[in-house]
């Protein structure tokens, strides 16, 4: 078929040419023709940018669907209780109670009131006085009633950039000297002694948030213990009279992760007994004032690095004692930690040092048995290394296990005095000692139901010119918990236990011992537990009894001063 068509087109070819070659005819002639002259262009070419429109393509969607399958499951209701106000408090608590001595057979009145102030996030108020006496004796030794009162006010201002703080308190504790047998004739009169405590604490803090800015906080303290007056009149001088003003400050600025810290601190005490250089009693008991300054000055690093797991303290402590004469002393401070999984352990280790200023109330407040003219020295810690571990066991346990080697000067033992009394009074001498120490607690807190914690510790001295730390345990045990069943009982136990204490005596007899020149009385293991219960019988009002020392252990916990065996108090609370 194609070849046949190319024949085709061939022969209509050839026809057509033949018949153009028979009508051909030539013609010949002269003409003029014009041209026009050629001239240049004057433009000069340009570039003409052309858009071309892109085409827009257009893709439709598909319309897809899939197949899908929802399936609801049911929800449980969840119960919701709406609270239209905080718990009701209440500011003012009153307890009171009585109870008896099996020892002595004497009536024990208790009676104690709190006065606080509600919520309030500016201010800050209170009170709380407390009573407490015995009038009961000891049978075969002299008088051992008792009576102790405390008052004390405290408030405050509360505000975003700074706090103030203000307390005053009253203490009057009336006691009698009754380590003697009531087969010796001596003067009531002479037994007695009373202690008053008054004085004041006023302090302020700024707490600006910002930490490119200086926190600073200021404080200062006034006290005034004195003894009980002779009975005449015109020897109202000899009896034991102290003054005390501290004044304390520190300022910290924080700048990256340090912390810059100064504290300037300044400690002055007055004790003065009878009349300077002359005598009461006897020729010992002669008048002496002691006037005592100490001044210390206390810069500190605090870095933290490592997500905050390392913490480090590195400083120094410079002191001044001003006693009899001024002294310099420079302590280390150094301390590292180091949390492990979230603070499950923190291992830490540190270098301290200090002097602790010894106050005749402090000498007091532990043993109440002192006689009025005794020395006071600073107790210079000069080398304290200590170190352990603490952390958490679970969400409701933690623990400490550490230890401690100090050398410790001037350090304060009670003695049986025999100069100035009959045996029933305690001086104090100082000695030089290194002290090791081993310590470990456990706590453990279920909501507030169950709060109980653990402490062991134990304590060896090691001292220049005495065998033993006279009156000091080497080693101590105690146990507190409390119990809360529904809400309703509330049960508490007390448990402390010391064995290794021994008194230092003046001469030989029953179960007294001697070592190295020195009469040794050993005071025998303590085993001291209390109970009790608190019945709640609404949220303001509730009844408790409590049971003192309920092994009726009437152990010495002074050399010939044996305490109150099974005790029982009790009584009611209010709340209003």
């Amino acid at each position: 078929m194609k070849q046949l068509a190319l024949t085709f087109l061939a022969i209509l070819a050839v026809m057509t040419s033949s018949v153009q070659a028979q009508n051909e005819h030539t013609i010949e002639g002269y003409a003029s023709r014009k041209i026009d002259p050629a001239y240049r262009i004057a433009p000069s070419p340009q570039i003409i940018d052309t858009t071309i429109p892109m085409a827009v393509v257009k893709y439709p969607l598909l319309p897809l669907k899939f197949q899908t399958d929802a399936e609801v499951n049911q929800i449980s209701p969840v119960s919701i209780r709406t609270i239209d106000k905080l718990k009701e408090l209440y500011n003012t608590y009153v307890k009171l109670g009585v109870g008896t001595d099996f020892a002595t057979g004497g009536i024990m009145p208790l009676g104690e009131i709190y006065f606080d102030a509600t919520r309030s996030r500016k201010f800050l108020y209170g009170a709380h006085v407390k009573h407490l006496s015995n009038w009961g004796d000891f049978q075969g030794l002299q008088n051992s009633t008792f009576d102790r009162t405390k008052v004390n006010l405290y408030g405050g201002i509360n505000e975003r950039r700074y706090t103030l703080r203000s307390n005053i308190h009253y203490n009057n504790q009336g006691l009698h000297y009754y380590g003697l047998s009531d087969t010796i004739a001596i003067a009531g009169d002479s037994l007695n002694q009373r202690f008053h405590d008054t004085g004041f604490d006023f302090s302020y803090a700024s707490h600006k948030k910002d930490s490119a800015t200086l926190n600073f906080g200021v404080g200062i303290m006034y006290n005034n213990f004195q003894g009980k007056k002779p009975p005449r009149e015109d020897f109202s001088d000899w009896r034991a009279r102290e003054n005390a003003f501290d004044f304390n400050s520190n300022a910290w600025y924080k700048l990256g992760r340090e912390i810059y810290a100064l504290d300037f601190n300044v400690r002055w005490n007055g004790y003065k007994y009878g009349v300077l250089d002359t005598s009461y009693a006897n020729l010992l008991d002669t008048g002496f004032v002691q006037k005592n300054t100490i001044v210390n000055l206390k810069p500190t690093i605090t870095t933290q690095f490592m997500d905050d797991r390392f913490r480090a303290v590195v400083g120094l402590d410079l002191v001044f004692d001003a006693r009899e004469k001024t002294r310099a002393h420079i302590y280390p401070v150094l301390e590292a930690k180091y949390s492990i999984f979230n603070d499950l352990f923190i291992p830490y280790v540190g270098l301290r040092g200090g002097l602790t200023q010894t106050t005749f109330k402090s000498l007091a407040g532990e043993n109440e048995f002192i006689r009025s003219n005794v020395e006071l020295r600073n107790e210079h810690k000069a080398i304290d290394f200590y170190g352990g571990i603490k952390g958490t066991l679970s969400k409701r346990m933690s623990f400490n296990v550490g230890a401690s080697f100090a050398n410790v000067k001037d350090i304060a033992m009670f003695t049986t005095d025999t100069l100035f009394s009959l045996g029933n009074k305690f001086g104090v001498i100082y000695d030089t000692a290194n002290v090791a120490t081993i310590e470990g607690s456990l706590s453990y807190q279920l909501k507030e139901k169950i709060k109980a914690d653990a402490i062991v510790r134990y304590t060896s001295y090691n001292l220049v010119n005495n065998s033993y730390a006279w009156n000091r345990p080497n080693l101590e045990v105690i146990l507190r918990g409390t119990y809360n069943l529904f809400d309703k009982f509330i049960f508490n136990l007390d448990l402390n236990l010391e064995q290794g204490r021994r008194a230092l005596v003046y001469g030989p007899g029953d179960g007294i011992t001697q070592e190295n020149g020195q009469y040794i009385q050993q005071l025998g293991f303590l085993a001291d537990a209390n109970v009790g219960v608190e019945y709640r019988y609404n949220p303001r009002i509730s009844a408790f009894i409590q049971a003192n020392n309920v092994a009726s252990q009437r152990y010495n916990r002074w050399f010939d001063y044996p305490v109150q065996s099974f005790q029982v108090l009790g009584g009611v609370t209010f709340r209003l």
